[in-house]
C-alpha cells in the first residue's frame, strides 16, 4: 500500500486490513515522504512493515513494495479505501482454486456521490460487470476492466513479465494491458470486497498520466499488438465512428501501422480525408472484415453490438470493442 498525505483516512484502511479473516498476510506500507502527519502516524502502528521514503511518486513507492513484500501473492491497496474483513481470504482461495488465473480483481462499491459522480459510478457498474475472464480480455480496450486496489496477482508474475512502469500512462492500466497481452488470464471474485472512494485528491483527478489522452495512448500500443496477432485481415481494420472525436482516436492507431478502410456512421457524411464513409447496412460479411467500434455515447456499444451479432459478427473474431 503506497500511502502520500493520508492522515485522515489511513487509520481507517489499516483496521480493515488488520480484520482479515486470512490470518497469514503481512501488511507493507510504502509512505511516499508524507508531510501531513502521515508519517508520524504509521509509525505508532503496531503489525505493519514501514518503508519511509522522499517523495518520488506512486510508481516508485509500489515498485518499493513489491520488493519488499515476500509473500506468494501480492495484494494491492489504497490508503483512502475499505476492504472488506473477507477480501484477502477469498481473493487466494479464488487463486488456489484456478491456477490457470494469473490476477484476480473483485467487484467493488462505488464509494461516493452517485449523482454528483454519475460518470465515475457508471464506470465502477462497468468494471462490475465483467467478472469472468473471457468477458475481462475481449473488453479490456475499452477501459482499465479493474480497480487498481481490488487486484491480488502471483508474485511470479513480476519476474517474468515486469513490474510497474513509470511513464505518462495509467501504471496500473499499462501493466495489465502488458500481462494479458503476454497471455496473463485474469478474473474477479464475484462479490464486492472492497469500497473504492473517490476523493476530489484522487490521482485520477489530478495527474496528467491518468488523462483521456493518456488512456488513448497507452490501448493504442496494446491494441494494435492484439490486432497483429488475432485480425486475419491486418492491417485493414473498419471503426464504426466518424465523429472528428473518434477519428482524432483512430490517428493514433494509424500511427500504428494501422489501415482504415472505412468509417461507420448512421448517417451519410463526407470527410476531408481519403477514407469512405458507409452505413451500417452497407457493412460487408464478417468473414471479409475486422470491425472496431469506438462509439463512447453511453448505450451506443450495446445497440452496435446487438446489431453487428444479428449481422454474424463475433466479439474477439470479426469485432471488437475500443
Amino acid at each position: 500500500m503506497p500511502v502520500w498525505n493520508a492522515v485522515n483516512t489511513i487509520s481507517k484502511t489499516l483496521e480493515s486490513l488488520r480484520a482479515q479473516t486470512f490470518e497469514s498476510m503481512e501488511i507493507v506500507v510504502v509512505d511516499d515522504g508524507s508531510t501531513d502527519g502521515t508519517t508520524e502516524l504509521l509509525r505508532d502502528q503496531n503489525g505493519i512493515i514501514l518503508l519511509e521514503r522522499p517523495h518520488r511518486g506512486i510508481v516508485p513507492a509500489l515498485n518499493d513494495g513489491l520488493a519488499a513484500a515476500t509473500g506468494s501473492y501480492i495484494a494491492r491497496m489504497d490508503a483512502d479505501d475499505l476492504c472488506r474483513p473477507e477480501r484477502i481470504e477469498k481473493q487466494v482461495n479464488y487463486l488456489e482454486k484456478h491456477p490457470e488465473i494469473g490476477l484476480a480483481g473483485c467487484r467493488v462499491e462505488f464509494g461516493g456521490d452517485r449523482k454528483l459522480q454519475a460518470g465515475y459510478a457508471a464506470y465502477v457498474d462497468w468494471i462490475n460487470s465483467l467478472t469472468e475472464p473471457e468477458d475481462i480480455a475481449l473488453n479490456r480496450f475499452v477501459e482499465s476492466p479493474f480497480a487498481h486496489p481490488s487486484v491480488m496477482f502471483r508474485r511470479e508474475l513480476l519476474s517474468a513479465f515486469g513490474a510497474y512502469r513509470d511513464g505518462p500512462f495509467p501504471e496500473d492500466y499499462e501493466l495489465w494491458l502488458r500481462w494479458m497481452d503476454a497471455g496473463v488470464n485474469m478474473g474477479k471474485v464475484n462479490e464486492e470486497l472492497i469500497t473504492w472512494n473517490d476523493p476530489p485528491s484522487r490521482l485520477s483527478r489530478t495527474d496528467q498520466r491518468y488523462s483521456v489522452d493518456a488512456f488513448y495512448k497507452t490501448k493504442a500500443e496494446y491494441l494494435f499488438q492484439w490486432l497483429e496477432k488475432n485480425n486475419p485481415h491486418h492491417p485493414d481494420v473498419m471503426i464504426w465512428g466518424a465523429g472528428r472525436v473518434t477519428r482524432k482516436r483512430a490517428a493514433i492507431l494509424k500511427a500504428c501501422g494501422l489501415r482504415i478502410t472505412h468509417y461507420i456512421d448512421i448517417k451519410s457524411r463526407r470527410l476531408n480525408c481519403d477514407t469512405p464513409v458507409i452505413r451500417p447496412e452497407e457493412i460487408p460479411d464478417p468473414d471479409s472484415c475486422m470491425l472496431l467500434s469506438m462509439v463512447g455515447n453511453r448505450g451506443a456499444r450495446k445497440q452496435i453490438y446487438d446489431y453487428l451479432t444479428e449481422c454474424g459478427f463475433v466479439v474477439g473474431e470479426s469485432m471488437l470493442f475500443c
